[in-house]
């Protein structure tokens, strides 16, 4: 959507007030210029266009639902071909687009200026001039001073109502009295002929003059006191349906849509919101460096002003306002679908009034880039290498592209980019459309995963990473580069050329085994992507990925921060942990976003967390960590895994583990998650623990709260009948068995010849304990890198009866195919 903030350049009149949702009745306008809201479905598409007929459509059938949308009327498509009839513009414009070359941007540029100026020197037809002030009138009610409201271009066409003109014409905010109004409205018409749009015309085989143009004539909410965002009711990097993203800055949404701003994102999980839980799957703070509000007394309509370093640091909206947008978007989801009688995620922009703190819906439309997407084939892109990090930012889509870097900081010297560079630029809109799609990547400053440059980026197939803050800066033209978007919601640009692969798997038709294939997932980033190649859950899900990347803090530094010296382990702890004045909290709602992320992801299948399982060394690397953990000789085999959670020395950090599954699990309604213990040397180490975990809310057996034992100890497979009397499970940690069993430390490079888990003292104790397991009804399975690396050891598995076997993510179809052929065999040899 391209914005323009003022119509008629005269000063503002003084501000309206009254509520934004109701109209008074209607004039006696002809019902072939005007229709109100009210009056209008979804099949007035070919009428008013897409964007009307939605907000009609939410006005009459979602507003007794308690979705809010500000109220307001549409100029039909017919109200624009009278005006152009009465002008006598008709035939100038057709003479005037009559052999154009829209390859020629200078000849572009001129005819479409032609042509706008004829439009804005044209006067609307006094009948529906009168019949535009009637209706504005009618919104103003009882009210003083005029209305403040939102201006919208919708273009239609009559024998083409799917067609997408989207973000090609303007949008007008804080329009104010009957000059103004119709001034916006000429600007409007005139819109319908900018250059992008007429390019694009041109491109899709559209008369220009069987395209009209509706206008949306809204209420304005007063978000430029409050927030405003989009939302979408998928991810928009992965199509994974389950989850609401939700973008939010301060002021008017236009920021956000433009993508001047770095928004926050917020994820909520669609299925257990709906069984009342509060599952904000996860919180991420944008930089929000500036909002566009009013132009109070001003020469301009709206204005950007910087937002104070304090309230950039804060979320735009409270925990209940995201999760009241959430419930929105799945109602709006769930009337179209019905509506359109198949699955339609949306499009979704919303406002926060600052007067009255209401939450409205200004828009809605269906997504079109994820939504159309075939899950018959999967595509994953991996880097083979990797080099010098130049910048990051947000990754839009999961590719990875090389090229020669071109930095343009302004549109009109687009022409300077050559097809297969790398652009660079502050922030784009419809008017850099031409050259994004030469693009082999787009690089972005500002903007969010819902901002222009990520939308089109995703429509193009091109990857992008937007806000990096300061990629023009620090790019520089003709430098070669790797822009990877293939590593989760971070993207990376690399220094040079790097190495990559490119996967297409057709998994439409694959079997699925008996033996449950899962997989091993440690970074929450890739999960929703992860969770499209075919599987049964997570055999283990890692703690450490999470503490390591995104809390960054030994567990007891936050819990004794208060008494902690001054100094740079004191910074950097508070630089983390800004906003957070409780910091043990920090640590349960980064963990607990993390690991709902992995839950979520593959709901309602399996998620098995593995608690924490650093060594003391791994510990210590943390902020904070060298004040809590001693010096080892041999960390692998010392203070780690269970004995840490019931010692004293660690019992504070081991209850902000259980705070934050308990959240997961309760809080967020992600009951798939169960619980594994690593390093558990004793069975009586296994009580104590549980003990332990049931201080803390987590017992076994209630809620349905399933209990696994990491199987990497002699000593568990020996007393597996034991350990099988207080778990649900079994584990097999292959690497730390085998290194245990044949008494190899994995690590050292002079005796990795012996390491080898195909080893028969390994394969030995392995089919014993599923021996064991099968007699004693427990479940067993592997997550060890055996089976990753090895398909026979995968089928020697299924051979002793193993119930799931957990792969690293790049070996899952090519194991899953060896685990069919092997049960293929065994059911020949049965018969």
């Amino acid at each position: 959507m391209a914005t323009t903030t003022n119509p008629s350049k005269t000063k503002a009149p003084p501000r309206a007030t009254g509520d934004a949702t109701k109209l008074e009745p209607a004039s006696s306008a002809p019902p072939h210029f005007i229709k109100r809201f009210a009056d209008i479905t979804i099949d007035d598409v070919p009428i008013v266009g897409g964007k009307n007929a939605s907000l009609g459509e939410m006005r009459r059938e979602l507003t007794p639902k308690g979705v809010k949308v500000p109220d307001g009327f549409a100029i039909t498509a017919e109200a624009y071909r009278h005006f152009l009839r009465e002008a006598g513009l008709e035939e100038q414009i057709r003479q005037t687009l009559t052999g154009l070359d829209t390859g020629d941007v200078q000849e572009l540029r001129q005819r479409g200026g032609l042509i706008r100026s004829l439009i804005l020197g044209a006067s609307l037809p006094r009948e529906l001039e009168q019949t535009i002030i009637a209706a504005y009138d009618a919104l103003k009610g009882r009210q003083v001073h005029p209305v403040d409201v939102a201006v919208r271009s919708s273009a239609t066409a009559e024998d083409l109502p799917d067609a997408s003109f989207a973000g090609q014409q303007e949008t007008y905010l804080n329009v104010q009295g009957h000059l103004e109004l119709i001034t916006a409205c000429l600007r409007c018409f005139a819109s319908l002929f900018t250059d992008r749009a007429i390019s694009y015309r041109v491109d899709k085989g559209f008369d220009h003059l069987k395209i009209a143009l509706s206008i949306g004539v809204q209420k304005m909410v007063r978000a430029d006191l409050a927030s405003s965002g989009v939302m979408f009711t998928l991810d928009t990097e992965t199509g994974f349906r389950d989850v609401v993203l939700i973008n939010a800055a301060y002021g008017l949404g236009e920021n956000v849509v433009q993508g001047s701003v770095n928004p926050d994102e917020y994820y909520v999980f669609k299925p257990t919101l709906k069984t009342g839980h509060r599952p904000i799957l996860q919180k991420i703070v944008g930089t929000k460096e500036f909002k566009l509000v009013y132009d109070i007394g001003g020469g301009k309509m709206v204005k950007n002003v910087p937002v104070p370093p304090g309230d950039r640091a804060k979320f735009a909206i409270n925990e209940d306002e995201i999760l009241q947008l959430a419930r929105w978007a799945c109602l709006i989801e769930e009337h179209y679908s019905a509506k359109r009688g198949q699955p339609t995620p949306m499009d979704i922009e919303w406002a926060k009034d600052g007067r009255t703190g209401e939450m409205f819906i200004v828009q809605a439309r269906p997504e079109t880039v994820q939504s159309r997407k075939s899950v018959k084939v999967a595509e994953s892109y991996k880097l083979k290498q990797h080099g010098p990090v130049l910048v990051t930012g947000r990754s839009v889509g999961e590719k990875i592209a090389t090229g020669p870097v071109r930095v343009i900081k302004s549109a009109q010297f687009i022409g300077q980019f050559k097809e297969g560079e790398v652009l660079v630029t502050d922030k784009t809109d419809p008017d850099w459309e031409p050259i994004m799609k030469k693009a082999a990547a787009i690089v972005t400053n500002r903007g969010g995963r819902t901002c222009h440059a990520a939308i089109v980026s995703r429509e193009l197939g091109v990857p992008a990473i937007v806000g990096t803050e300061h990629g023009t800066e620090l790019l520089k033209d003709g430098q070669t580069v790797t822009v990877s978007c293939a590593e989760g919601d971070t993207g990376f640009v690399y220094d040079g050329r790097l190495q990559f692969d490119v996967r297409r798997t057709n998994v439409e038709n694959l079997s699925r085994p008996d033996t449950k294939v899962m997989m091993n997932v440690g970074n929450p980033e890739e999960a929703f992507s992860l969770s499209f190649i075919p599987n049964d859950g997570v055999g283990l899900a890692r703690e450490e990925f999470i503490i390591s990347n995104y809390i960054k803090v030994h567990p007891l530094a936050l819990v004794n921060y208060e008494g902690l010296e001054a100094g740079p382990v004191k910074q950097r702890i508070h630089d983390l942990t800004i906003g957070y004045a409780d910091k043990p909290q920090f640590f349960v709602d980064k963990l607990a976003h993390g690991v709902a992320m992995l839950a979520a992801a593959f709901y309602p299948k399996d998620v098995i967390l593995r608690l924490s399982d650093f060594k003391t060394n791994e510990y210590a690397n943390l902020v904070g960590g060298k004040a809590y953990e001693p010096a080892e000789e041999n960390p692998m085999i010392g203070f780690r895994g269970a004995s840490r959670y019931y010692n004293p020395r660690y019992q504070a950090g081991f209850a902000l583990e259980c705070r934050a599954v308990k959240k997961v699990r309760e809080e967020m309604g992600l009951t798939n998650l169960k619980l594994m213990i690593p390093f558990c040397r004793t069975v009586e180490e296994g009580r104590r623990v549980q003990a332990e975990m049931a201080k803390h809310g987590l017992k076994r057996g209630v809620n349905g709260l399933e209990l696994y034992v990491m199987c990497e100890i002699p000593s568990n497979v020996i007393l597996a009948e034991e350990f099988a009397e207080i778990f649900d499970g079994f584990s097999i940690g292959s690497n730390d068995l085998t290194q245990l069993i044949l008494g190899v430390d994995r690590d050292s490079e002079i005796v990795a010849p012996i390491f080898d888990e195909r080893n028969a003292a390994v394969k030995r104790m392995i089919a014993q304990v599923i021996a064991v397991c099968r007699a004693k009804k427990r479940k067993i399975g592997i997550c060890g890198q055996a089976p990753s690396d090895y398909p026979d050891f995968a089928q020697f598995l299924v051979e002793q009866g193993i119930d799931s076997i957990s792969l690293n993510p790049d070996t899952v179809l090519k194991t899953t195919m060896a685990i069919l052929e092997k049960e293929r065999s065994q059911r020949v040899k049965a018969k």
